[in-house]
């Protein structure tokens, strides 16, 4: 069975080898499609509509989402590096414990998304549409997230180590178990956010202007007095 065929008769995909095929032009609009434990590795679903599909445990290294239709799609476990998501619309979309190391999502509309426990080593988010989106338990380090709106998130456990967060806007945003470890912050915003909960490393001159607004604790304050000389008592 071709996929076309396949794609045609089925709306419950399970294990199939669907890898480095062109497939957006055979996807079809009555109910949404389920991808199980199937290889997609750089398959074309350029510009696919895809609302509500689900994605579980699939291969995905490379596959080509732009310009995708994926509101309220969900994406648990698999993944791959390469991903790219640029254009795409994602409103309502999920992705749990998915590898998007250096996945790609410029311009894409991101409202009301969530990334739960995902490796998004190296992901490029800048210059995303859409408020509301929310990390939880991921890992962003070497990110690019530049211009991104977080403002007023409740931020669990997400590294951001060597991520780029210039321009961003953190207003009102609580930081629980989180890293900022040699972060780019660069006319970055943090008017009353609550850094209590981050792990800031070394905090030079110019890292503590950047968060200028920006809530700490005394033990934060202590050793970043510390490094400037000085000792609280």
């Amino acid at each position: 069975m071709d996929a076309a065929q396949l794609l045609a008769d089925q709306r419950e995909i399970h294990g199939v080898d669907l890898a480095g095929l062109s497939l957006g032009d055979h996807l079809t609009d009555d109910g949404p499609y389920v991808f199980r434990e199937c290889d997609l590795t750089g398959a074309d679903l350029a510009g696919a509509s895809l609302v509500e599909a689900s994605f579980e445990k699939c291969v995905l290294e490379r596959a080509d989402f732009r310009r995708a239709d994926l509101d309220g799609a969900r994406f648990s476990g698999g993944g791959g590096a390469g991903l790219r998501f640029a254009n795409a619309e994602l409103v309502d979309a999920t992705f749990t414990d998915v590898d998007l190391s250096g996945a790609r999502f410029e311009l894409a509309l991101l409202t009301d998304v969530t990334f739960t426990g995902c490796r998004m080593i190296g992901a490029v988010l800048s210059a995303c549409r859409g408020t509301g989106y929310r990390f939880d338990g991921s890992n962003l380090a070497l990110a690019d997230l530049t211009g991104c709106s977080l403002r007023g998130l409740h931020l669990r456990g997400v590294r951001f180590d060597d991520a780029n967060l210039s321009g961003c806007d953190f207003t009102k945003t609580v930081f629980e178990d989180c890293r900022m470890i040699g972060t780019r912050i660069v006319e970055t915003v943090f008017t009353k956010a609550d850094l209590r909960g981050a792990d800031l490393g070394e905090v030079d001159d110019t890292r503590l202007r950047s968060l200028r607004g920006a809530v700490i604790s005394p033990t934060q304050a202590a050793l970043i007095l510390a490094g400037r000389g000085l000792t609280v008592n």
